[in-house]
């Protein structure tokens, strides 16, 4: 094999982990929208 088998896909490995994270936090640092109920609810 070629010597940098191993380094290559330690490279790839480390930008698919750095987009996920970078994902992840993107997603947990969104807060649910809050609905706001009218007061009387026959509306």
């Amino acid at each position: 094999m070629a010597d940098n088998y191993l380094e290559r896909h330690r490279e790839e490995y480390e930008e698919r982990k750095k987009k996920w994270l970078a994902r992840k936090r993107h997603i947990t640092s969104t807060k649910p929208r809050q609905i706001e109920k009218p007061e009387d609810e026959a509306l």
